[in-house]
């Protein structure tokens, strides 16, 4: 589900260009800022099923994975903690590929870099792994709140007419360096493979790891919080009598989405009374929404939790399921497929697609991953990519086929 959901984020970073994600206001079928009521309407619900939770089950899931694989790895009388270390200096190798030769949205080294900060911190006891995880998100976000602030209202002011000159100075120094950058990577995108490796690699070298410190508040405490979940058995809800309770379980569904939905619908209204204002938009994306992202992610896992072994009867279940066996693979090809299309050596629609375009390409890339991913698992033990990483991890060809 998370994978599928990322998707339906990421779509709009791969029509571009980046700064476009931020706000529909400076997507290049904008017309001098205007947006339309339905692009408006398309963020805004992007904005509200999609936007933060993806990433945030995601987060909670792969610091869950951790440990799971730890504790599986140890059963089995293997070093749990060295083959995940391996594994997770490998799949910072993989992140790295994949930003260089596809897509600058990478999140697979962003994942690794957090993961071996929070592999240091996994002997810590459940508790100890809430109050840092909780700790750490929310004193993260309240930073970035507060450091924002004089940008945010800068901008405001411009628009009531009640700015001073020096505000009116910030306000067009960022908003032309926005459109300074859509320019540059509106040309990057329509250069040739080769081409844009050689720009990746001489413009932005380190473009992975400012991401990971752009990121780090939130996907670092948000890991700790999954491996908390696993520890006590949260994932277990429904399958064992070792997991979280029913009612506990219901409280959390209930209680986050209820939060997260309402903190997500006022910071919606504000958003959209100043038709998403481009300068604002990645502060409020990046910190003020943080509390509804983690709010409306366990929100989310906890009606998973209660609803997987009824989903995972039906047909529908068991392709989502084998999608989530397959999600690394899944995640390289929807790049290597969404980059095919945008970029200038494949389609080349890079700016061009509007956001009925998007969607309709956000369900086909649906469509594609729970058509094959199952037919897959059929003949083979796992995703291509999930073998490579397992057999580069362990240092031996493990079997392939099923």
């Amino acid at each position: 589900m998370a994978v599928l959901g990322i998707l339906a984020v990421n779509i709009a970073g791969f029509a571009g260009p980046i700064d476009t994600t931020d706000s529909p206001a400076l997507a290049p079928t904008a017309t001098a800022g205007h947006v339309s009521l339905a692009s408006e309407a398309g963020f805004a619900f992007v904005f509200l099923v999609f936007e933060g939770k993806m990433r945030a089950l995601f987060s909670l899931l792969f610091g869950a994975s951790m440990l799971l694989f730890i504790q599986r790895a140890m059963a089995g009388g293997r070093d749990g903690a060295a083959l995940q270390l391996r594994r997770l200096l490998w799949l910072g190798a993989f992140g790295y590929l994949h930003y260089l030769l596809l897509w600058w949205g990478d999140i697979l080294f962003d994942y690794a870099v957090c993961g071996l900060l929070a592999l240091a911190l996994c002997r810590l006891s459940p508790r100890a792994l809430v109050i840092a995880g909780v700790g750490g998100f929310v004193a993260w976000h309240l930073w970035g709140a507060l450091d924002s602030w004089r940008d945010v209202m800068a901008e405001e002011h411009v628009r009531h007419g009640t700015a001073s000159a020096a505000e009116h100075a910030i306000v067009a120094r960022d908003l032309a360096a926005a459109h300074w950058r859509i320019a540059r990577d509106l040309a990057q995108a329509r250069l040739g493979f080769g081409a844009q490796i050689v720009a990746k690699w001489r413009l932005a070298p380190y473009w992975p790891l400012l991401v990971t410190l752009y990121t780090l508040g939130e996907t670092l405490p948000l890991m700790l919080l999954g491996m908390a979940l696993q520890a006590t058995g949260f994932f277990n809800g429904g399958f064992s009598s070792g997991g979280w309770p029913r009612r506990r379980l219901l409280a959390v569904a209930g209680g986050g989405l209820a939060l997260g939905l309402a903190w997500a619908l006022a910071v919606l209204c504000w958003a959209w009374q100043r038709h998403f204002p481009p300068l604002a938009m990645p502060y409020v994306l990046t910190y003020w929404a943080g509390p509804e992202h983690l709010a409306m992610a366990l929100g989310l896992a906890a009606l998973l939790v209660l609803g997987a072994p009824r989903l995972l009867a039906s047909r529908l279940g068991l392709r989502l399921a084998a999608a989530g066996r397959m999600a690394f693979t899944n995640y390289i090809a929807t790049s290597v497929v969404m980059c095919g299309v945008f970029y200038g050596w494949g389609l080349g629609l890079e700016g061009r697609v509007g956001l009925a375009g998007q969607m309709a390409l956000v369900l086909a890339g649906w469509a594609l991953m729970l058509a094959w991913s199952r037919p897959w698992l059929a003949h083979f033990r796992q995703g291509p990519l999930e073998w490579a990483w397992r057999s580069l991890a362990q240092r031996r060809m493990l079997r392939f086929r099923a």
